[in-house]
C-alpha cells in the first residue's frame, strides 16, 4: 500500500482556513503550493462545509510585514468590508469580504 508523503499539519489547518473564508481550491494551491486535490480530500475527510454567503465576495492580498504596516496606514482600506489577517510563513494574507455592488 503506497504512504503518501506526510504533510505539515500547518498546512492541513491553513488550506481550510482558506476554504472556510471562501478562497477557492485552485487559489489555495497556489498560495500554500500544496495540491488543490489534497485541499478537496481535506475537506471531505474532515467534512469541512463552507457557509454561503452570496451577499459578499472575499479578496485576498499576500504581503510582507512592511507591505502589511502600509496597509494599516490606509484608513479606507478597511472601510466597508470585514477583515482577516492569517501568518504564511514570513509572510500575512489580509481577506477581505467586500459586499457585491448592487445596480
Amino acid at each position: 500500500m503506497k504512504e503518501g508523503k506526510s504533510i505539515d499539519p500547518y498546512y492541513v489547518i491553513k488550506a481550510l482556513q482558506l476554504y472556510i473564508e471562501g478562497v477557492t481550491l485552485r487559489e489555495i494551491e497556489r498560495i500554500l503550493g500544496v495540491s488543490h486535490v489534497s485541499v478537496m480530500n481535506w475537506v471531505r475527510k474532515y467534512n469541512i462545509k463552507a457557509p454561503e454567503n452570496l451577499d459578499y465576495k472575499p479578496t485576498y492580498k499576500v504581503l510582507n510585514h512592511t507591505e502589511l504596516m502600509d496597509f494599516f496606514k490606509d484608513k479606507d482600506a478597511l472601510k466597508h468590508s470585514g477583515t482577516l489577517i492569517t501568518e504564511l510563513g514570513d509572510k500575512f494574507m489580509v481577506i477581505k469580504w467586500e459586499r457585491f455592488k448592487r445596480n
